[in-house]
């Protein structure tokens, strides 16, 4: 009997394997339920709306014919191009000509770098950039400051005060655009900007006789240009030329400099910059200028520098 029992136990399981107690059975779908699912929590209206917001939106901007989007594909998308489509269309449809516009301005724009081309599109403010300017200070530094925050742009002033004079830039104090920093530039400095204007160098033979020129602080400051992709000015100087044996100089002339003499300090120093320079921009693509500027003056010169006008 208990042999038989078990027989007709394994003869169950087998014959339904997926079947255990308490499973309910499987829900018959009704055709009802979709339609149910539409008419609850005023889905049907939502429905509706969006339909008409599609319908508003297509009517507004119809798509145009065949001959335009060929016109415009073979064209480019110029300004020559848009003119000549729109002239083309005569008076059959103000909606039309508003489609060919925005067409072509899409496909005008579209996989370009507007930045990289230097031009600004028509309703954008152009982008005020932020600048550091070291040796701001100084003589030449100060007016310099002085010019980019009249154009807008925000400066940071890096100065030890070497030769720099704080009297210089008290008229940017509290301006909202301006900060100064008291920082030699031999030490690096982190800062994010656009574009570094390098002056920090003891000009005069009164002062750079006393502290020697380097070449550190623009070795600093281009791989700060590296690290931020700033676009980089090194001010150089005439006495690059040494004691010239050609009047005036032009840019190709290599110059007749004396590399032991008193003065190589800062003539050598300056060529050197330029040489770090020109390599950063050659091997790292960094966009650099360089400025030499002869004898200066004017307005917040020192008096007492030792060059031919104070003098």
């Amino acid at each position: 009997m208990a042999s038989e029992l078990i027989h007709r136990n394994q003869t169950t399981q087998k014959s339904s394997p997926n079947i255990s107690p308490g499973t309910p059975s499987s829900p018959v779908r009704n055709w009802k339920t979709p339609f149910r699912y539409v008419a609850q929590k005023q889905r049907f209206f939502f429905v509706l709306v969006g339909i008409a917001i599609a319908a508003l939106f297509f009517n507004s901007f119809p798509v145009s014919t065949s001959s335009l989007s060929q016109e415009l594909s073979g064209g480019g998308g110029g300004a020559g191009l848009i003119a000549g489509s729109v002239s083309g269309l005569g008076a059959e449809s103000s909606e039309v000509t508003r489609r060919v516009l925005y067409e072509a301005y899409t496909e005008g724009f579209r996989g370009r770098n507007v930045a990289a081309a230097g031009k600004v599109p028509l309703g954008l403010k152009k982008k005020n950039l932020r600048i550091v300017v070291t040796g701001g200070a100084g003589f030449v530094g100060s007016h310099l400051v002085d010019r980019l925050i009249a154009r807008g742009d925000s400066v940071i002033v890096v100065d030890n005060f070497f030769t720099g004079r704080k009297e210089n830039l008290m008229h940017h104090f509290g301006n909202p655009k301006f900060e100064l920093i008291r920082h030699d530039v031999v030490e690096p400095i982190l800062l994010e900007v656009d574009q570094i204007y390098h002056l920090a160098c003891p000009a005069s033979p009164v002062h750079y006789k006393f502290n020697p020129t380097n070449v550190v602080g623009t070795l600093n400051m281009l791989g700060l240009a590296k690290r931020v992709g700033a676009r980089f000015l090194l001010t150089s100087t005439s006495e690059v030329y040494g004691d010239p044996l050609q009047h005036p100089q032009v840019e190709t002339y290599w110059g007749n400099v004396n590399p032991i003499g008193v003065r190589s300090c800062y003539d050598e120093g300056k060529r050197t910059a330029e040489t770090l320079t020109m390599d950063y921009h050659r091997s790292l693509g960094i966009e650099v200028r360089i400025a030499r500027i002869f004898n200066t003056y004017g307005p917040r010169m020192c008096i007492d520098d030792g060059r031919v006008v104070s003098n």
